[in-house]
């Protein structure tokens, strides 16, 4: 620029020589400085238009990513929750299997008791019907002995053992059997006496 200045014919034509160029200052036309102006304006909107896009696109994004913490909060929470109902469900499900579990033994256990109850009293019956099995053959037996014994061994055997009163009884009872052969009989006062104070005891005694 200096140099063209210098070779410039104006200034040759004056007869100065450029020694130097300093620009103090550049001006545009009025026209010019309008659209400068104009230009600079709508950048200088279109950077605040950005910025407050860029504001409100970082508080969009916060807001995001805050929304996004508390749902992941949320479902953690929820995850928990039901992580707890699933531990306290499979623990009421061990209980119940273990109280139904207690409850078959329990019943097997009864079921095993009735049986054994069962064959108890099945061996019971099965020991009666043999012990009365068994009187049954010694009555039999017995009767069988008896039959083809005589009678006066089969009295004397009655009355051993037996009390006064009762041989008494016993004797009255052999006469009254004979009472067609016996013509007179004489009974003392003592021995009467004896019998109605039996009597008398036992009465006192039912």
């Amino acid at each position: 620029m200096k140099t063209g200045l210098a070779a410039a014919d104006e200034i040759t034509s004056l007869g100065l020589e450029v020694l130097g160029l300093s620009i103090l200052a550049v001006k545009p036309t009025p026209e010019t400085a309008r659209a400068l102006e104009a230009e600079t304006r709508e950048r200088l909107f279109r950077e605040a238009d950005e910025a407050v896009y860029a504001r409100r696109n970082s508080a969009v994004q916060q807001e995001r990513a805050i929304k996004e913490n508390e749902l992941n909060t949320e479902i953690a929470v929820e995850n928990k929750k039901r992580q707890i109902r699933e531990t306290q469900m499979e623990a009421e499900r061990a209980v119940q299997e273990k109280k139904h579990l207690v409850e078959k033994e329990a019943l097997e256990a009864d079921i095993s008791m009735e049986d054994r109850r069962k064959s108890l009293v099945a061996l019971a019956s099965e020991n009666d019907r043999a012990e009365a099995d068994a009187r049954a053959y010694g009555v039999s037996t017995t009767m069988k002995a008896l039959g083809s014994a005589d009678a006066k061994i089969l009295q004397a055997l009655a009355t051993a053992g037996m009390k006064p009163e009762q041989l008494i009884a016993f004797a009255f009872q052999e006469l009254a059997s004979k009472a067609e052969k016996i013509g007179q009989l004489n009974i003392s006062p003592d021995l009467l006496r004896e019998l109605m104070g039996k009597r008398s005891e036992k009465e006192l005694e039912s």
